[in-house]
């Protein structure tokens, strides 16, 4: 099959660093199902994984976590989707990615696709919305009813994107997103966020200005290691602090003793990476997901479309994902993917 990987690991920068190959077509195991893909979103992880994680010895690694296709087949113990169904998923990071013309996947981390969305718009969404579902509801505990004051620090990313969309869904959380720049600040607006301050400045001075002593959650998305002091500040004593970053320098938890500040660390691919009992709720929030996405109450953070899965188009949003300045998701078509 036609695919998209790389043979060393390093930099976009590189000769050859992701190029156009064959490789053999994957091998259906029994809770799988194979898919052609058909759109695919681009991630932070991806280029952090192409450029940290060596692919075996002769081998080619293939990226990518977001996708939306078409099921080909199923295997023996897959009874809840047939030949011919529409899904998505985020895959899994321990097994090949979706820059291809065909992957295999668990079907328990999987769902319909929504009937309101194309392909490409459709992989603009799994993984982070995943993360943004299981950072509010799993790991900061907000339920849809809960009364707080939720601060999400570079939320006009993809997990922001979708972060502020889930927690619009509660009238009762205040949401706070930082941005730095008027386009950013005007995105996350769009996305559902009540305030809006510039994390390029002093939190605590533009949260006065609104009337905000002190907020009840943090939603870490970048750069934790810079904000880190000034958001433990900010948070309510039996606060809590959620990241998914790998901040470059160590974070001093003893500053959150005092106000005994639980933190979290979410990572979106923990139930598939270590097949938990619970690893098919993956499926089931895509399904939620899909279900709100149809009754328009979330939309696609779809932003920048590049065209088809190439090794030149593929580079490009690498490039641009390590800008560290995107707002909301790339997509790409994959190989032979349907006319819209």
């Amino acid at each position: 099959m036609k695919a998209v990987g790389y043979r060393h690991s390093g930099s976009i920068d590189t000769e050859n660093a992701l190029i156009d190959t064959t490789v053999p077509d994957p091998v259906l195991g029994p809770n799988d199902i194979l898919v052609a893909v058909y759109g695919i979103g681009v991630n932070p992880v991806d280029t952090k994984i192409r450029s940290r994680r060596e692919p075996d010895t002769g081998q080619i690694g293939i990226l990518g976590w977001d996708a939306a296709g078409t099921v080909l087949s199923v295997g023996e113990n897959v009874f809840d989707f047939k030949e011919g169904d529409e899904v998505w998923y985020a895959g899994a990071v321990n097994r090949q990615g979706c820059n291809a013309q065909y992957q295999v996947v668990d079907a328990r981390i999987v769902s319909k696709k929504p009937k309101s969305l194309a392909f490409a718009e459709a992989a603009a969404m799994p993984l982070t919305f995943l993360t943004a579902w299981e950072l509010l509801f799993d790991r900061l505990a907000l339920s849809v009813d809960s009364s707080a004051t939720l601060l999400i620090t570079g939320a006009a990313g993809g997990v922001g994107s979708a972060m502020l969309q889930l927690a619009a869904l509660n009238n009762n959380l205040t949401t706070i997103a930082t941005a730095s720049r008027p386009e950013s600040q005007q995105w996350v607006k769009k996305m559902g966020a009540d305030i809006v301050i510039d994390h390029s400045q002093a939190l605590a001075p533009q949260l006065k200005q609104h009337g905000i002593e002190q907020v009840t959650h943090v939603a870490s998305l970048t750069h934790t290691d810079n904000h880190f002091t000034a958001l433990v500040d900010l948070l309510a004593p039996q606060g809590h602090f959620a990241l998914i970053d790998d901040p470059e320098q160590p974070l001093d938890i003893k500053l959150m003793k005092q106000k005994s500040i639980a933190l979290h660390w979410e990572f979106m691919f923990t139930r598939s990476l270590f097949e938990t009992a619970d690893m098919h709720r993956q499926g089931q929030i895509l399904n939620e997901v899909a279900e709100l996405t149809d009754a328009g109450r979330l939309i696609s953070t779809k932003t920048q479309h590049f065209g088809e899965l190439s090794a030149a188009n593929l580079i490009r949003a690498h490039r641009q994902l390590e800008t560290h300045s995107t707002i909301g998701k790339i997509v790409l078509d994959g190989y032979n993917a349907p006319l819209a």
